[in-house]
């Protein structure tokens, strides 16, 4: 069996294609020589747990790694001291049998009773004593314990060894990694069961985990170089790796299941069309990942409202790392931080999201199957006759939406546009929407059917200036795709407006508008 492109479980180099992490890998050592403690906290399938496959692989010869992880140990360890404090021990014993089995073998034998956190640290002092190597403690998935006072009481004991060993009072690990989705080390301590929590975080000794985890495109085309000459495919790398960053901003699953499903549709053509293709294929598969997302912004409708502000709107948030809503967005993988401004984290999750809500705003809209059957829109060329979508749109606004106020069309007429043309261009076309902050808070929407690409802006009127300005900013656009058509939709919330429609040339552009 050769490699292939892994997307269930830890990535291992030997079996899956993978991303050069050399430069990754070079920081953490840094933080680990320097005998720091700290916690990758990152969302879910976002490489963590290959990292930690890494760092136990290549930091070996350096370091006695005992690596273990908190999956599967059952919840009521956490519930009782002296459980807890033995288990651990045992997960010592353990992850050391496949590395030191002699140390492994030595600790087992001891034979010793721990009944509380003080006899554990007592047992790890004369480990860490009748070492050779400086030892790096790898815990993964310490979600399952974060919200559990014991678990705090724990690191708060390694936090009291840490200081006591750099005070050459007591003998620790040299390092401590900690693994999973939150960040614990902004866990609130609790000192007695019955009083509130306070904000001293037990683990508070642990510097910032700065090292980006997501791949940049040369990273991406590091793992395309060895695919392509283990499969003996042709392919420019730089330019599918652009493609795939362009589409992920690296997010680790994402990367490897667009290449996997090149790999599986397209294998004898790595272009770029085909990485369009295949984001297709994407978006309309159920995965974990996709469901988590979902799960998330609907189980919080203040959540929900705060990304539809992002997606749907194109609001300029401002980044600040307090705020309850942003942290949420970070946490989930949701969004980014981009010149001080919060963004969705790549362009899969804006187009997913997109899809759920059009779906949801299509449901609502009872009467929209009265205007967009795709048979009255089709041309003898397979293409899509979109200046008749344009206007069928115009008149479904018309009829069903025109007294409705503007604080309502300002906020659904987007989503009620996508949710429009879904059904014209679905299993055939694809639509995908970029946009562009600005005074008129722009949404371009490229839509392709079979080999046709239709670009369409849809923005706000606020005033004559404005409008002359957006209809050159999509000038540019359409010189950007190499075409010389695009289309335009005016929300215009004037009280005397007209539903008109006209044709405009600008730049030997041509430009159809639609004024609803």
């Amino acid at each position: 069996m050769g490699k292939r492109f892994n997307i269930a479980g830890p990535c291992i180099s030997k079996k899956h294609y993978m991303v050069n992490m050399d430069n990754k890998l070079k920081k953490i050592e840094s933080l680990i020589d320097k005998g720091d403690y700290f916690i990758i906290n990152r969302p879910r399938q976002y490489g963590k747990t290959t990292l930690l496959s890494q760092i136990a692989k290549v930091f070996k010869e350096k370091y006695l790694i005992i690596r273990t992880s908190f999956e599967g140990i059952g919840d009521s360890v956490f519930e009782d001291e002296e459980v807890f404090s033995s288990t651990f021990f045992i997960l010592i014993i353990d992850a050391l049998r496949f590395i030191d089995e002699e140390k492994s073998n030595e600790l087992r034998n001891l034979k010793v009773e721990i009944k509380n956190l003080q006899m554990l640290s007592s047992v790890i002092t004369k480990f860490i004593q009748s070492t050779e190597k400086p030892v790096l403690l790898i815990i993964d998935e310490v979600d399952k314990a974060s919200n559990n006072q014991l678990f705090l009481s724990f690191l708060g004991m390694l936090r009291n060894k840490y200081i006591l060993s750099n005070d050459d009072m007591d003998y620790t690990f040299h390092s401590v990694i900690l693994a999973g989705v939150h960040d614990v080390k902004n866990l609130k301590l609790r000192i007695r069961p019955d009083e509130e929590r306070k904000y001293n975080s037990p683990w508070n000794i642990a510097v910032d985990f700065n090292v980006d985890m997501t791949f940049n495109s040369m990273e991406i085309e590091t793992m395309l170089k060895d695919y392509s000459i283990e499969e003996n495919v042709k392919m420019d790398t730089k330019a599918i790796a652009e493609k795939i960053y362009y589409y992920t901003s690296g997010y680790p699953f994402l990367v490897s299941k667009l290449s996997l499903l090149m790999e599986q549709n397209f294998k004898n053509n790595w272009i770029e069309d085909n990485i369009d293709k295949a984001v297709k294929l994407l978006l309309y598969e159920k995965n974990t990942l996709f469901d988590s997302l979902i799960k998330n912004l609907e189980n919080n409708e203040d959540f929900k409202k705060f990304i539809e502000k992002i997606v749907l709107s194109g609001e300029e948030i401002v980044y600040v790392p307090s705020d309850s809503l942003i942290s949420l967005g970070e946490l989930y993988g949701f969004i980014k931080q981009e010149n001080n401004i919060c963004k969705i984290h790549n362009r899969i999750f804006e187009q997913y999201i997109y899809n759920h809500l059009t779906s949801i705003k299509a449901r609502e809209s009872e009467n929209i199957s009265n205007y967009n059957f795709r048979e009255n829109f089709l041309t003898l060329d397979n293409g899509l006759d979109f200046e008749k979508v344009l206007l069928n749109y115009q008149k479904f606004m018309k009829e069903q939406y025109s007294n409705k106020d503007e604080k309502f069309i300002e906020y659904h007429g987007r989503l009620l546009f996508l949710a429009f043309i879904k059904p014209i261009i679905n299993g055939i076309g694809f639509d995908f929407k970029e946009v562009q902050i600005s005074r008129e808070k722009r949404l371009d929407v490229v839509v392709t059917y079979n080999n046709h690409k239709y670009i369409t802006e849809l923005k706000i009127w606020h005033g004559e200036e404005y409008h002359k300005a957006g209809v050159n900013q999509l000038c540019d656009y359409l010189s950007i795709h190499s075409m010389d058509k695009g289309y335009l939709i005016v929300y215009n919330f004037n009280k005397n407006k007209k539903f008109i429609h006209e044709t405009i040339y600008v730049r030997n552009k041509e430009i159809f508008i639609v004024y609803v």
